[in-house]
């Protein structure tokens, strides 16, 4: 029974937290955050800042991805055969790309939330090379990519992360890789280094432009 519930749990929250979906959810609280602690946001700007991000980043991307189910080009859409995600992975780079001309040539995001979509789109381009031999945990690297936003975010306005909100933060991830663990869809070497992979092209570049850069 126990074992029933948890995998029920872990299937959740891979569900929940799937890679494609972290994105819209990283906009929509930064659109929150903003317009309640900093200055309020015009709502047809928070509007096309979201659905341009749910469109770009995981309905155009999710889209091509039900179609090679389609065709039988790849299983299902976790794509567990690493083999099987080089395609997929270009369509969601693609996508991504999009988005980031979306954030800084048409919305004139803050510079620190431009830098976390250009990271998140490199990240992407990384895994996809690093799937051809490894399978590296796409989860992992969505959730390392929004902590690094949260981050960049408190860095970008000057606030120091509060604690509540930080352990939340490290909850949630713990939670996707206790989930990825128990599917056994990778190992622990392939979901922490998803996570670094994640944090390291977002918030490490906010952090070298905040104190060295231009």
């Amino acid at each position: 029974m126990l074992k029933q519930i948890l995998d029920i749990v872990a299937k959740t929250l891979s569900v929940v937290l799937y890679p494609l979906f972290v994105p819209t959810y990283g906009i929509a609280l930064f659109c929150y955050a903003h317009h309640m602690q900093v200055a309020p946001l015009n709502t047809a700007w928070m509007a096309v800042a979201i659905g341009g991000t749910l469109l770009l980043t995981c309905v155009i991307p999710l889209t091509a991805i039900l179609l090679l189910i389609r065709r039988g080009n790849i299983k299902d859409l976790y794509i567990e055969d690493s083999r099987e995600r080089t395609i997929p992975y270009l369509y969601t780079t693609l996508g991504f790309a999009f988005w980031c001309y979306l954030l800084i040539a048409i919305l004139h995001t803050p510079l620190y939330i431009n830098i976390v979509g250009v990271g998140a789109t490199i990240s992407i381009g990384i895994i996809t090379l690093i799937n051809r031999s490894w399978k590296i945990s796409a989860h992992m690297t969505a959730m390392g990519g929004l902590f690094g936003g949260f981050l960049s975010y408190c860095l970008g306005i000057g606030a120091i992360p509060m604690w509540g909100m930080t352990v939340a933060w490290l909850s949630v991830l713990l939670l996707v890789m206790y989930a990825r663990l128990w599917l056994n869809a990778h190992t622990p070497a392939q979901v922490i280094c998803g996570l670094l992979l994640g944090l390291s092209c977002t918030f490490i570049p906010n952090m070298i432009i905040h104190y060295y850069g231009a």
